[in-house]
């Protein structure tokens, strides 16, 4: 399961449910963003929108609609906590074979476009972020070796590199600016989020944003 499909299998679901086109909202992308980065399995995802809507179907008509993922959160976070407990004392064999499955020659390729995409940035105030940012991508293509979870580490850290870089180092009328946007985006949601729920979504949004912007791509071999 890859990063593109992960995000579209939950939106076909989402969008069939509610039986009308409608575009999710960057905070419904967030979420979906910050489940993908917790390592929630779309099997969770999805079955948590099926039963959110299961129940809204039965409710009288004329009954408010459900307008965004949002609303389907806290049965996500309910079936994955008990996903969670049921796999309590299991193998992880599974997530080794998944980590396996990445060829030497695919992860090269996915890094040597990552290395491409940084050298062609030139966004004010992160160039010697990506510089440092290529160079440890450079010494990691150097010695790669095929344990895929050591990798993956590596451009975990690489990547989180970059996002401090982003949300330090951008220039900072326009990051305001951005902040201030992303800020408006969930106004309608704060009261109803947890202080740390909240923290956490803005700054997936920001960075969000400020990647689409630079044009910085995502390291991780979930998006190989």
């Amino acid at each position: 399961m890859n990063y593109f499909n992960y995000f579209t299998e939950i939106e076909d679901t989402f969008i069939r449910r509610r039986a009308k086109n409608l575009f999710l909202s960057p905070l419904d992308w967030a979420l979906i963003e910050m489940w993908q980065e917790r390592g929630i399995p779309l099997h969770i995802v999805l079955r948590s929108i099926e039963s959110v809507f299961d129940v809204f179907d039965k409710q009288p008509i004329g009954t408010r609609t459900i307008k965004s993922l949002f609303y389907c959160r806290e049965e996500v976070e309910v079936q994955y906590a008990e996903w969670l407990r049921s796999q309590a004392g299991k193998s992880n064999g599974s997530e080794a074979e998944a980590a396996n499955a990445y060829s030497p020659e695919a992860l090269s390729a996915h890094i040597a476009s990552a290395i491409d995409s940084l050298k062609a940035n030139n966004t004010v105030g992160l160039t010697e972020d990506i510089a440092r940012a290529v160079a440890r991508l450079e010494e990691l293509t150097a010695n790669l070796t095929g344990d895929a979870e050591t990798v993956d580490s590596t451009l975990g850290d690489i990547e989180k590199l970059l996002d401090r870089a982003m949300l330090t180092n951008w220039e900072s009328v326009h990051l305001k600016t951005v902040e201030k946007e992303v800020a408006a985006q969930l106004r309608g949601y704060k009261a109803e989020m947890e202080p740390a729920a909240y923290k956490n979504t803005f700054e997936l949004m920001l960075l969000k944003r400020l990647r689409e912007e630079a044009n910085i791509p995502r390291l991780g071999l979930f998006y190989l």
